[in-house]
């Protein structure tokens, strides 16, 4: 398995695109936006009031709408914070380490949150959730800090280990690893990338953390409310934390500050890779043109969705949930049952649907119509193949087992609004839009594997630029699917269709269509 991180630089912002063998898997976009509200940013805000018919306070942390804390996001050692915050901001407290801070009672976990905050009360809180359609951010004063291999826990003393790490032996020599460097006041949460990692590389990235305390502690005295006092590190950072691994097999940028910085910081956490970060160099060819990105973009955001063997997906977006429909496409296949081919489908559309979760960082309720299945030991193979597809993403997530319509439900955690890529085009001939011109090729793809089972001979018949597009150049698609099928599909240019018009004829001229 590949995978590799493309980075390409813009006036306005920076892409990053995650490829596993060469398949578009995530897409991120960084804007040079100081307002933006990152997950992860920590602010220093006040309470506009606390709203005792929801448990929760509305903050005022400088965006348009007020951000939302609930009473099960405060943290239990909600006072002790609220007290260092008070001793520093007025410059009474001048160690930062928590090591002789003498802690307060925890809050009652059922309590209300009249009891614990007032207006215009100062609070340090952390973005969970960025401002989503009309709401504004989600937020928590109970903080963290995460870094490669750890994540630090603030005016806490649990010790937590990523429930990935299966083997007890190794969560148990972390546990003890952890407990001898864990500095006083604050609690560790050990990540899944910790595994078989020595106590020196922990203890470097808890000292980096240490080091991002006390420097935003400091920005606290004389801080204006609201505002950011540590803001979560610049995106290629962030992503190679999360999901950087011994897999990755390059990650390109074509600009030079940018694969200066990529270097370095993959110099800092795993040095024996920083030598996969290359800059790309062609003036010709862009970058995403390069990797094939923009033509996944263009086939893997609209509302209609190709896959392999003619089977697509129709994914529809509402306000409450998100609906999934799964199609096998105008397909036969005589050495398959309906059954059989049910699974099959089923199992290419489980794939591609646990990569759209993760590309368009969907979230909330999403609903998956698969096809009908019968056989209870399909549906079973078909829900355990979905979770394994799944078991890469990041996101929180359940899925529950097929109902009995054939619906499998999934809950996706929604911590960022979801990526959404305009795929229609104006149409040149004037009468509104049209799909992506890039997407008939996938069609008429899909098309000819199906047809070409049945039929000696096939004529296409398309728009002269359709027709220029696939039998010039070399190898030529039309090269390729001789190579592919051993038949010679012969390409007539016609005039007066559409540009995104085709037809299949056989060897008498009758149009053919299944």
């Amino acid at each position: 398995m590949n995978k590799e991180l493309i980075i390409r630089s813009g006036s306005e912002a920076v892409d990053f695109a995650l490829l596993k063998d060469g398949k578009l898997i995530e897409l991120h976009k960084e804007k040079e936006d100081k307002s933006q509200f990152n997950v992860g940013d920590i602010f220093i805000a006040k309470i506009r009031k606390p709203v005792p018919g929801l448990n929760a306070a509305f903050v005022n942390v400088g965006f348009e709408k007020d951000a939302f804390l609930h009473y099960h996001d405060l943290g239990p050692n909600l006072p002790s914070l609220l007290k260092f915050i008070k001793l520093v901001s007025a410059g009474k407290q001048k160690d930062y380490s928590l090591k002789n801070f003498p802690f307060e009672p925890e809050i009652d976990k059922n309590g209300a949150i009249a009891d614990v905050l007032s207006a215009n009360q100062s609070v340090l809180v952390q973005v969970v959730k960025e401002p989503i359609s009309t709401k504004g951010p989600r937020i928590s004063s109970e903080l963290s800090l995460a870094g490669r291999y750890v994540v630090l826990v603030p005016f806490s003393d649990r010790i937590s280990i990523s429930q990935k790490i299966e083997s007890k032996e190794e969560k148990d020599r972390l546990k003890r690893l952890v407990q001898s460097i864990r500095p006083k006041g604050f609690g560790v949460i050990v990540r899944t990338v910790a595994e078989d990692k020595k106590v020196a590389e922990l203890d470097k990235d808890l000292h980096n953390l240490l080091e991002k305390w006390t420097a935003m502690c400091k920005r606290l005295q004389g801080a204006h409310h609201p505002s950011k006092v540590l803001g979560e590190v610049n995106k290629v950072s962030s992503i190679l934390r999360d999901v950087f691994n011994d897999t990755f097999t390059g990650i390109y940028t074509d600009d030079e500050d940018l694969f200066y910085a990529t270097k370095d910081y993959l110099q800092e956490i795993a040095p024996q890779k920083a030598n996969i970060v290359k800059l790309y160099q062609n003036k010709d060819l862009p970058l995403f043109e390069k990797y094939n990105i923009e033509r996944q973009i263009k086939t893997s955001f609209g509302k209609t969705v190709s896959m392999s063997k003619g089977a697509y997906l129709i994914i529809e977006h509402t306000e409450a949930l998100h609906v999934i429909d799964v199609n096998s496409g105008n397909r036969s296949n005589k050495a398959l049952s309906q059954e059989d081919t049910a699974l099959e489908v089923n199992l290419i559309a489980a794939a591609e649907i646990a990569r759209q979760l993760r590309l368009r960082d969907m979230g909330g309720i999403i609903v998956v119509d698969f096809i009908d299945m019968n056989n209870p030991d399909n549906r079973k193979k078909l829900f355990d193949f979905l979770k394994q597809e799944m078991s890469d993403d990041k996101a929180k997530h359940k899925i529950l087992p097929p109902s009995k319509f054939g619906l499998i439900q999934i809950t996706r955690q929604r911590v960022r609004p979801e990526v959404k890529i305009k795929t229609r085009e104006e149409n040149p001939m004037g009468n509104g839009e049209i799909e992506a011109p890039i997407l008939v090729i996938d069609k008429i793809t899909a098309d000819l594997e199906r047809l070409i089972r049945n039929h000696k001979k096939l004529v296409l018949n398309a728009h002269p630029f359709v027709a220029a597009y696939l039998t010039k150049g070399f190898p030529s698609i039309r090269a390729k699917w001789f190579m592919e099928h051993k038949k010679w599909i012969k390409v007539i240019p016609r005039d007066a269709y559409t540009y995104l018009e085709y037809h299949f004829y056989d060897s008498k001229g009758n149009a053919v269509s299944e």
